[in-house]
């Protein structure tokens, strides 16, 4: 409805509330009323027969709108309605809210506003945009949490859009009967805040308390929150529930706060909408409550094509200009964005006006970026900028890179003039619409977009060395590449892609012509060392954003360039979200020649596919690109497809890869794939291709249809497949008589994997087929699959007649003790030849304990036996560890609840604390043997950090969560043990998995530091035992590894030992310290050695004691021994000065 008669319905709604009788009065009182005043009364005849909206109509003509609302309000407490007056009052004020926010926005908009052009960035939501916004927030299902997540790419228009919808709800033609409050939240404003409520949060937007909060949330469905940039704050929703506000009056963090309202601890009723980068939202739905995930469009290609019409006098140039653009995917989706679209359409133009070729000129955004900048800077007629011009695209860089380093995108006067931008600078750099002022009042600008921001900073590398910048946040390119691609900065969105842009042979000759320099030529051997040794590092999925990395290298379009990088890289994984990701990723993959693994993630992205001729299309022919990499890499041998919608043709084109003899792939993964056509094709496969072994189709659904393409597939001799994993797969009871008749005939199946299907009804016709004494399967694992104690019986059967079974997992079932029982009767009989056998959370009390304690005696080939998650009770696992003592028994390792306290460890092994840690809280190990010292510094939780001490408090047996020290003085408690069983320790979840060791040692320097993975056949005791008796080095070694392969417990392992007298026999004192300090460190630590402490008497933060002891500043002549992950090793090369190799 529009503005103007609003007045006239406001005051309908409030007569319709009348009654029948309090009408009638107040007719009467308005005849009365009006003579007092001395008003022109209307004619009673009319007042007499009008209806509730003609006495309106006939009071807002007669008297004028604000006079006709006066008597209504004079009016209602004469006939006993004052609620109506109060009424009024709050949606006087609420109207004021909506005058303050409509003023506000109309100002954010102007300052944003570089067009003029008529229907081409326009403030009006267009008809379906309002359609689609009313019906966000109509209830479907009753009394469900109304949560929208507006799904966009960074830097794509999700601010813009959501001030149109700020707009149009306070011009009332949007949730007007919705919401009488809306707050609009930028995470970007508010990470400058430490501590806040949400109240804090609601009052900022308030211009005074006419409305009282208390009032305000009094009605929570009534308010909507706006949350723009989510991501700024790097919002996990994984806050534990003791963390998170219940008042909307409690002070937190912004983080907590936010959190408790996006969860629904505070306000639960009120209404969100939130706008998040698809990446973003994949974590977000799991976390929400039931949201509503949309799609947001800010700028469709009609538009684009429209406002490129309106900008060229000429429409020959302006479609000439369109269609490249249109051509080129990075320029056209970055057209998407109205403000950037402004920015290519000025750029192109001005390169038309000079004469020159867009092609060569404007093909990449980094080209276009540079050509929009040094228009801006080069005077009219003049070739080059003047050395004034340059200075201040110099000072203009500088404080790009500030910003990004510091997370700064509002400068005020200070920053400006410390990166040399004077107070008349400003009014030039606005002119030339690099910056715009961020306020009307005040002097703080901003760029005119992040992007413009982005560039900026790339440039000023090029321009300058980072060690003349003012300001110490800003480090050299050795710190920005591994920021950059690791994405440790969410801000950081097109920053690396510009840096390598601008390495591009046509822009470093504009460069080298423009500025006369030829930095940007001494730069890139620089980058290129940097990012090879980045792809180059074990697990590099802990380093490297691909997708990032891809864009990189697609900016500078250099084959020699990504041929030298890309031939090194032996996995990638990255998704598909957008048609440019397609581009890139083909264009980098045909330069990975020894790639091994391949994870790729494809949304439906494949909007060709419903078209006349799909198989043209652009899309389709990148995705062919892309899986052209299947056979035409002899060394791949894994892909994984995640998280996908795979439709007819794109299913087919990857099929027709995967099918061809030449291809290498082994192992073929899919999690959360929805096939949206038939599969036939991806069963067929299998009877294709020989070198096919492994399967696993994760969370991936198969209807029975599909399922019996499968066991067919399966069935025919030629299929090579050997593990079948078919976790969550939404399998039935009536699917098990087609996988039974697979298992009854094919003969090369080792293992199947069936967890999380609902089988219980089709365990015996699986059990049928696997007693065929021509069954191969080895493995079978049916964890979580709602098998009961009447299953066992069928199981048991299995296990007495299946002699090539070793591996049994049915954790996750409700067994209870009674099943087990049976399942016991059958591990002891000689004809059993399982291995390993897992009941983790199997609903097993102490009842079972005997029987389970039996089997471990007498069993003459269980070697491994899992039953944690049950309620076994110490004296039940008391009677399995005893059984472990039993001579001639071959079990090896033994898991049980970790429910046990020290002391009863202590009772039931005659243990000290000191000598047996607990698995999730190890105590700190001091004790003497042989004539050195040695520490071993592992991670520890979050909670276990400690604020500081002495290096005597923190070596102290029993110190708790504090750190430990050995050395040779009286510091360290002398406490000599015997040796002990290993297997006890084992007993008690002090094992290392033997697949944990070291397989290469690198030359020595500096810093030791043997690579870490997983090796088949090399148990850690031996290794290390090799290792030591060989002399450790006389400088700090340091494992690492992605975080969970166990070093934390392998260092803990080697501290028994040494206790054990098995290890280190060299050392007279060790002692085991927990600290994820490394990675925290503050970087003055590192740079300045004044700050380390040399006396261990000296009582100094952890942060300080740590570096003390890597840089050997501290118990000079100790050896060291450390364990970190590979995101730390960065920063720990440079902490003990080694150069990076």
């Amino acid at each position: 409805m529009a503005a103007s008669s609003i007045p006239d319905f406001r005051l309908t709604c409030f007569l319709d509330e009348l009654k029948k009788n309090e009408f009638l009065q107040f007719k009467q009182l308005l005849k009365q009323e009006t003579v007092q005043r001395g008003l022109q009364p209307i004619p009673w005849a009319q007042v007499k027969k009008a209806r509730r909206q003609d006495l309106a109509s006939l009071m807002t003509q007669r008297y004028g709108e604000q006079p006709a609302w006066d008597l209504a309000l004079c009016i209602f407490p004469k006939i006993h309605r004052k609620d109506l007056c109060d009424k009024a009052s709050r949606e006087s004020a609420a109207n004021a809210y909506r005058a303050h926010i409509q003023k506000k926005f109309i100002s954010m908009w102007s300052r944003g506003a570089f067009t003029a052009i008529p229907g081409c960035f326009d403030q009006t939501l267009t008809c379906e945009e309002h359609e689609s916004l009313e019906e966000y927030f109509t209830p479907r299902v009753p009394r469900r949490p109304r949560t929208v997540v507006l799904r966009a790419l960074q830097r794509m228009g999700k601010t813009r859009f959501l001030m149109k919808v700020m707009l149009a709800w306070s011009d009332g033609t949007l949730y007007r009967d919705k919401f009488s409050f809306i707050f609009y939240l930028c995470c970007r404003e508010l990470k400058q805040l430490r501590v806040t409520s949400l109240a804090g949060l609601m009052s900022r937007e308030r211009p005074d308390d006419s409305v009282p909060l208390a009032d305000i949330v009094a009605q929570p469905e009534r308010i909507l929150f706006i949350i723009d940039s989510l991501e700024e704050l790097q919002c996990t929703l994984t806050e534990p529930e003791s963390e998170l506000c219940r008042d909307w009056r409690e002070e937190r963090s912004v983080k907590t706060v936010l959190s408790s309202l996006l969860r629904r601890r505070i306000l639960p009723e009120s209404a969100l909408l939130l706008a998040a980068m698809p990446m973003r939202p994949e974590a977000l739905e799991s976390k929400l409550d039931h949201p509503n995930m949309q799609d947001l469009k800010c700028f469709q290609d009609s538009h684009v094509k429209q406002y490129f019409c309106c900008s060229f006098e000429d429409r020959g140039r302006a479609l000439a200009a369109f269609s490249l653009v249109r051509n080129n995917e990075h320029l056209f989706t970055m057209c998407h964005v109205p403000l950037l679209c402004w920015m290519v359409c000025t750029s192109l133009k001005q390169e038309m006006e000079r004469g020159r070729d867009l092609a060569a000129t404007c093909c990449r955004s980094t080209s276009v970026f540079l050509s929009f900048m040094f228009q801006a800077f080069t005077p009219k007629g003049a070739p080059r900028p003047s050395q004034q011009g340059q200075g201040l695209l110099k000072a203009l860089c500088s404080l790009a890179a500030e910003g990004m380093w510091t997370d700064t995108w509002v400068f005020g006067e200070e920053e400006l003039r410390r990166n040399g931008i004077a107070d008349t600078d400003t009014p030039t750099l606005l002119d030339l619409r690099l910056l715009r002022k961020y306020s009307e009042s005040g002097s703080s600008c901003s760029f005119i977009h992040m992007c413009m921001q982005e560039f900026c900073a790339a440039m000023y590398y090029l321009l300058d060395s980072p060690r003349h910048h003012p300001s110490r946040a800003v480090r050299p390119i050795e710190a920005l590449l591994p920021t950059y691609f690791r994405k440790d900065r969410a801000s950081w969105v097109f920053l690396g892609c510009f840096l390598f842009g601008l390495l591009h042979e046509s822009e470093q000759q504009r460069l080298d012509a423009l500025l006369e320099m030829q930095r940007s030529r001494e730069l890139a051997p620089q980058l290129l060392g940097c990012l090879r040794s980045l792809v180059e590092i074990e697990d590099p999925e802990d380093q490297v954003e691909f997708l990032l990395l891809f864009y990189a290298l697609f900016e500078v379009q250099s084959d020699a360039f990504a041929s030298h990088l890309m031939s090194s890289l032996r996995e990638a994984h990255f998704p598909l979200r957008e048609r440019p990701d397609l581009a890139v990723a083909a264009y980098c993959l045909k330069y990975c020649s020894s790639l091994r693994e391949l994870t790729v993630s494809v949304p439906e992205i494949f909007p060709e596919e419903r078209g006349p001729n799909p198989m043209s299309s652009r899309t389709l022919l990148w995705w062919r690109q892309i899986c052209s990499v299947l056979t035409a890499n002899e060394h791949l041998q894994k892909l994984r497809v995640v998280d996908s919608v795979l439709g007819k043709w794109t299913l087919l084109i990857l099929c027709c890869e995967l099918r061809q003899s030449t291809c290498p792939v082994q192992r073929l993964m899919t999690r959360k794939v929805c096939f949206s056509c038939e599969t036939g094709i991806f069963f067929e496969v299998f009877t294709s291709n020989p070198n096919l072994q492994h399967l696993s189709m994760t969370s991936t659904r198969l209807p029975h249809d599909e399922v019996l393409l499968l066991c067919r597939a399966l069935s025919n001799p030629v299929c090579n497949l050997q593990e079948l994993l078919l976790k969550d797969s939404g399998l039935s009871p009536t699917d098990c008589t087609a996988l039974a008749s697979m298992l009854a005939t094919n003969r090369k199946l080792t293992l199947l994997d069936l967890s999380d299907n609902k089988l219980a009804e089709g365990v015996s016709t699986l059990c049928a087929a696997l007693r065929h004494p021509d069954c191969t399967l080895q493995t079978l694992v049916m964890a979580g699959c709602q098998i009961c104690e009447h299953c066992c019986p069928h199981l048991s059967e299995v296990l007495l007649s299946n002699a090539n079974l070793s591996h049994l997992d049915l954790s996750r079932n409700a067994l209870m003790d009674e099943g087990v029982a049976q399942l016991c009767e059958a591990l002891r009989q000689p004809t059993c030849s399982l291995q390993t056998l897992c009941l983790d959370s199997c609903q097993l009390t102490r009842a079972c304990c005997e029987d389970l304690a039996s089997v471990i005696a007498h069993s003459q080939s269980l070697l491994e036996l899992e039953v944690t998650g049950n309620a076994l009770s110490p004296s039940g696992v008391n009677l399995l560890l005893e059984a472990i003592r039993c001579p001639g028994r071959v079990l090896r390792r033994l898991r049980t609840p970790d429910r046990t306290t020290a002391d009863e460890e202590k009772s039931i092994l005659g243990l000290t604390v000191a000598e047996v840690s607990v698995p999730r809280r190890p105590a700190p190990f001091v004790g003497a043997r042989g004539n050195r010292s040695y520490t071993s510094l592992a991670e520890t939780s979050p909670e276990e950090e400690r604020d500081g001490g002495t290096a005597a408090e923190l070596c102290r047996p029993g110190a708790g969560s504090q750190s430990s020290l050995g050395s040779r003085g009286s510091w360290a408690e002398e406490r000599a043990v015997g040796p002990r069983n290993p297997r006890e320790a084992i007993s008690l979840g002090l094992e290392v998995y033997e697949e944990v060791g070291v397989d290469a040692v690198g030359s020595p320097g500096p810093l030791w530091v043997p690579s870490w993975k997983r090796t088949a056949d090399w148990p850690e005791t031996k290794l290390w035992l090799t290792l030591f008796t060989e002399g450790l080095p006389d400088v700090p070694m340091v494992l690492h590894g992605k975080s969970g392969p166990g070093k934390s417990v392998l260092a803990q392992r080697l501290m028994l030992s040494w206790a054990q007298g098995t290890l280190h026999d060299t050392f007279s004192y060790a002692s085991f310290l927990q600290d994820r300090d490394i990675q925290q460190m503050e970087e003055s630590i590192l740079e300045r050695e004044e700050r380390l402490c040399g006396d261990g008497a000296e009582k100094q933060p952890a942060c300080i004691l740590m570096p003390s002891l890597l840089r050997e500043v501290l118990l000079l002549g100790s050896s060291l021994m450390a364990t970190i992950t590979h995101v730390g090793m960065e920063k720990l090369k440079s902490l003990v000065q080694c150069p990076v190799t």
